[in-house]
């Protein structure tokens, strides 16, 4: 080989200067060994998703191993595209509250099918682009008050910790007084309330994966105990046909799913601006004036992976708030999420083991994600009536309806009336007026 055949091949310093390039990580001040340590950091805090929601999905008729599969392509492809595009160190997944709502919300209470409700899904993706695309988000962001963003991300956190309650049998049905507690003594309960208690412990601790761990310890635990079966380490990944493309598009569109839809674009809207608000300022992404950088195009990047997930066979995809901790472990660029994103494509091959771990094992998580989520009410002036009255119908309204929709709906309609008999109309914005006569005329015509 000659001197000029030498040169012409790259030479192992050339990759981290092509990273350098792609990411701009001299203009971050961080290394490419940062970046892969943070992103695996925020990958082992949030991997925990990819046994969790499958379970949750497998509720609503939802075969659990193309479920496995398509959340690990998502969140893997999407990781990587917000990396790529938006160069922002954010790992995305299909959301916890989210999925939740689409499977015992929709598909259970509502008696939709999961064809449908990915459907609302899609539509859901699109609109949040297009809010993306034109710019419109920083509009309807200011025009909500804060106090009903408060109350909608409270009442997912209710809802959730209902769904983690009931999946491990601490809390069932009643006749007499609809929900009651379980037999707490029974090896559900006890693990679920272990799972609950490790991750709270290990977490105020700042251990990074306390809800992997606590994962993995109550499923091994009722391995030993002989109440789970091993099925394996690995395999090749199970199919996407079950799910993948089955979404019903046109189904979506029944005046009746407006609500729906409505919920899958404004909470994601509310949880994306909160999260990537609160990672991009850990992470350094503000210009002087406060303004992030890219934000639009992570914006973009999210919405389109909501609807291109829904064609895959998942629900609304979010970024994780868990991304902070890659943030705290030094993590600056999109290099973080792109290793995110491919190890959890690596995980697909996990899926033996994402088969075996029991819904008592994620019961905790849930709960936990709860915790953090209803933390938000304290950001409420609880003396202020007008304030703290709608904030209570929308979060209490979630669990207790069954419904982040409806909850949304409550909200927004009481928020302008109380400030209308309080005599403070003036601090209601247009927006709200709308979306409140919208709510009111879907409950006349089309009910819950």
């Amino acid at each position: 080989m000659n001197g000029a055949d030498t040169k012409s091949l790259p030479s192992a310093d050339d990759k981290p200067a092509l990273l350098d390039r792609l990411f701009k990580l001299k203009d971050h001040n961080t290394t490419v060994k940062t970046e892969l340590v943070a992103g695996f950091t925020t990958f082992i805090t949030m991997c925990y998703v990819v046994f969790v929601i499958p379970g949750m999905l497998s509720d609503a008729g939802m075969d659990k191993g193309a479920l496995f599969a398509a959340t690990c392509l998502v969140a893997g492809l999407s990781s990587i595209a917000i990396g790529l595009y938006a160069n922002w160190p954010v790992g995305l997944a299909p959301g916890m509250g989210l999925n939740a709502f689409f499977a015992y919300a929709v598909v259970l209470g509502m008696g939709y099918s999961w064809e449908q409700a990915m459907g609302a899904v899609f539509w859901g993706g699109i609109g949040f682009m297009l809010l993306s695309l034109f710019k419109v988000r920083e509009w309807i962001i200011d025009s909500i008050p804060k106090g009903l963003r408060v109350g909608i991300t409270a009442g997912i956190g209710l809802f959730l910790a209902l769904i983690g309650l009931k999946n491990a049998g601490i809390v069932v049905a009643s006749p007499g007084t609809i929900i009651t507690m379980g037999d707490i003594t029974q090896f559900s309960p006890l693990m679920a309330s272990l799972s609950l208690l490790l991750i709270l412990g290990l977490a105020y601790r700042g251990f990074k994966a306390a809800v992997l761990l606590a994962i993995v310890v109550v499923s091994s635990i009722g391995l030993l105990a002989g109440d789970l079966s091993f099925q394996g380490i690995y395999s090749a990944p199970p199919s996407l046909a079950p799910i993948v493309g089955k979404l019903d598009i046109m189904g979506a569109l029944k005046p009746e799913m407006l609500g729906v839809i409505v919920a899958f674009m404004f909470v994601n809207l509310f949880d994306t601006t909160g999260t990537l608000i609160a990672v991009g300022d850990k992470a350094g992404l503000a210009d002087a004036n406060g303004k992030m950088q890219n934000m639009n195009r992570a914006m973009i990047t999210d919405g389109t992976a909501s609807w291109a997930g829904a064609l895959m066979g998942t629900p609304t995809v979010t970024s994780y708030v868990e991304s902070a901790s890659g943030v705290a472990a030094g993590g600056r660029t999109g290099l973080v999420a792109v290793t995110v994103g491919v190890l959890f494509l690596l995980c697909m091959f996990l899926s033996p083991l994402a088969a075996m771990v029991p819904a008592y094992a994620t019961a905790g998580a849930l709960i936990y994600v709860a915790v953090l989520m209803a933390g938000s009410l304290a950001n409420i002036d609880w003396n202020d009536l007008t304030e703290a009255g709608p904030v209570l119908i929308t979060a209490i309204m979630m669990p207790l309806s069954f419904s982040i929709a409806n909850g949304i709906a409550l909200g927004f309609i009481a928020y302008p009336l109380v400030k209308l008999l309080a005599g403070r109309a003036s601090e209601v914005s247009i927006s709200v007026w709308v979306l409140a006569a919208l709510f009111v005329l879907k409950f006349a015509f089309f009910g819950i």
